[in-house]
């Protein structure tokens, strides 16, 4: 029997915390021009942990992925990979479909058996079309089956203006995206499979002693790049999905339908440099950290420590992180049992006093409900607040 002893009746005022991200006195901030004029058919900046758009242009019309489409393909065989549901190690065969396939190839020949390893980092360095078939087949079992787990995929994911037909990027009558969709995608491999990630940094790899080329060449202009894959077909243009990496911040870029590979990597490299000059990136809080231990009702514990689920992140103007406020309000009454999936509160991000993030806080532990006095006390005191 719990006997805990509380005072009968309690009023609680909305619980309020309001700190400052980094000192109290605001810096200079660093003027911010507009974004560099880019010779694209559309185009988008984001920030890679903040989510932040910098800079856009057309970025929610539809427009042809070509290889771009790959990124996707490669999330799917990511999500295998991690499932278990592939191996690396493991030899796929070679179709006649996959070998005959148009466009760029990784040179595996038909009737053979390629270790999935060699098959991904010919899709992703090469961007073999033969190369990414192979594995549509062997997830998906045909081509085109494994086009419709791609679509599930990119409404899993968000990507809302998407449609894919195939698996490589060749041109198809509903085969589709938005500079928009696929910088969320960019980002999403970025954070779901970093250990994989890590290939599109590859600037060459040898199969079958045939030396393989990477065709983004902003890998060799800066080394702050480590990705992410290019495209182009005759009706798409040069399109170009670029990620990099300076002091900490992490930016994302989308250039689609420019005229040559030199004007989508100019483009892109034009779209980084602004975004690194004039922008930064601040963490507010981490993931799992105690923001607000409100009052609990009912429970075995007397209050709540509640936090956010992720890292939270805001993208300010250079020279603004000062500015950087957050206040956190927890829902009243909280009343046990409470559960790890229920949001009971929000953290606002604020910079200046202009909100810049709304983030839901979780319960850092679940709560069950107290014993019968406790319960009984604590129904008291809510009949008087």
């Amino acid at each position: 029997m719990q006997q805990r002893r509380r005072p009968a009746i309690f009023f609680l005022a909305t619980i309020t915390l309001v700190t400052t991200a980094l000192a109290t006195k605001a810096l200079a901030a660093v003027p911010i021009p507009k974004p560099p004029a880019i010779d694209a058919r559309a185009m988008i900046l984001v920030d890679y942990d903040s989510g932040r758009v910098l800079a856009e242009a057309k970025a929610d019309e539809r427009m042809e992925p070509a290889s771009l489409t790959k990124v996707m393909t490669a999330y799917l065989a990511f999500d295998a990979l991690k499932e278990g549901r592939l191996k690396l190690e493991e030899e796929i065969p070679v179709s006649e479909h996959a070998w005959r396939s148009e466009g760029s190839r990784s040179f595996v020949q038909v009737g053979t058996r390629v270790p999935a390893e060699v098959l991904i980092k010919g899709m992703i360095v090469q961007s073999g079309n033969d190369a990414t078939i192979a594995i549509a087949e062997r997830l998906g079992g045909t081509e085109e089956a494994f086009a419709q787990m791609m679509n599930a995929y990119a409404q899993k994911l968000g990507m809302k203006n998407t449609h894919f037909d195939n698996s490589t990027g060749l041109p198809g009558p509903t085969h589709y995206t938005t500079a928009r969709d696929m910088a969320l995608l960019a980002r999403a491999v970025i954070r779901d499979f970093p250990q994989y990630y890590q290939w599109y940094s590859m600037r060459e790899f040898v199969w079958n002693n045939i030396r393989q080329q990477n065709r983004n060449g902003l890998l060799g202009r800066d080394p702050s790049v480590d990705g992410i894959k290019t495209g182009h077909t005759s009706s798409a243009g040069y399109c170009l999905a670029t990620s990099a990496k300076r002091a900490g911040m992490r930016l994302v870029s989308v250039v689609f339908g420019t005229a040559s590979m030199k004007a989508r990597e100019d483009a892109s490299a034009a779209l980084l440099n602004y975004g690194f000059t004039f922008y930064e990136t601040v963490k507010v809080k981490g993931r799992g950290e105690t923001v607000l231990t409100p009052r609990l009702y009912k429970g075995a514990e007397d209050h709540v420590a509640i936090a956010p689920r992720g890292d939270v992140y805001v993208t300010v103007g250079r020279g603004d992180a000062a500015l950087v406020k957050t206040s956190a309000t927890a829902k009243e009454p909280l009343v046990a049992p409470v559960t790890l999936n229920q949001a009971l509160g929000e953290l606002v991000v604020s910079v200046g006093a202009d909100a810049a993030a709304r983030v839901p806080l979780y319960p850092v532990k679940a709560v069950p409900e107290g014993g019968w006095w406790t319960r009984m006390v604590d129904g008291v005191a809510l009949m008087w607040r």
